[in-house]
């Protein structure tokens, strides 16, 4: 090999290294760039993710809140005379005595209330909130429900009553499974006019025709109750 071919030979070879090393350089630009450019368009979207609220893991889907009046004033008050709040709901008003409708008294309700509606259900069930009484189209003169409505679809004083998670109309008091005590709550509602419900209505029903309405304020009490093993 002549000396001309060998330095042909030695350029071609340095030019085909620093082309390598270009090379290289361009690549590793282009990953970096890459990877900046996927952390840019992942990096709003964690940062929603992380802002986002925790879903409610409590909340019935298609449901009403049972605790939808918690931000409404409790400008007034709920008592049941038999029992204490948060204390033992006597036998009588349970599936293990004459399972009667306690008696309920409660103070005014807000100056523009056109109605009142009540709900009781129990929070502990095993299968998720169960309805124990719905009953809704109280006029708002109304200051008191007796002891032991009957089970009918009409209430007192032209009130109408829904199917409980007994399947029957009207209440059906505590019946837990032997254990810890359930929580019983009594919820009424001060609305600004009439649910329109046919008597009879579903849970599913009564919480679709209760947002329909805005509710004026709330009062509850609570009871508790448990069975123990046989």
């Amino acid at each position: 090999m002549d000396g001309a071919t060998r330095n042909s030979a030695t350029a071609a070879a340095l030019w085909l290294a620093w082309a390598a090393a270009a090379w290289s350089v361009v690549a590793g630009a282009g990953v970096g760039l890459l990877g900046s450019v996927a952390a840019s368009v992942a990096a709003p979207a964690t940062a929603r993710a992380a802002a986002a609220p925790e879903a409610d893991q409590d909340a019935e889907p298609g449901s009403f809140d049972p605790d939808a009046g918690k931000g409404v004033e409790m400008s007034f008050q709920l008592h049941a005379p038999a029992f204490a709040e948060g204390t033992t709901i006597p036998a009588r008003f349970t599936c293990d005595g004459a399972d009667l409708s306690p008696e309920l008294i409660w103070t005014d309700p807000p100056e523009q209330t056109k109605s009142l509606c009540l709900l009781m259900d129990d929070p502990d069930a095993p299968a998720g909130i169960w309805t124990h009484w719905m009953l809704w189209n109280l006029p708002d003169s109304a200051r008191a429900l007796p002891e032991g409505v009957v089970r009918a679809l009409e209430g007192p004083a032209g009130s109408r009553q829904g199917t409980s998670d007994f399947r029957r109309p009207g209440y059906g008091g505590p019946c837990p499974p032997p254990g810890p005590a359930h929580r019983y709550y009594f919820k009424l509602f001060a609305l600004d006019g009439p649910l329109v419900l046919k008597a009879g209505a579903t849970r599913k029903e009564f919480d679709a025709a209760l947002r329909k309405r805005k509710i004026l304020g709330q009062a509850t009490c609570m009871g508790r109750y448990a069975r123990l093993p046989k």
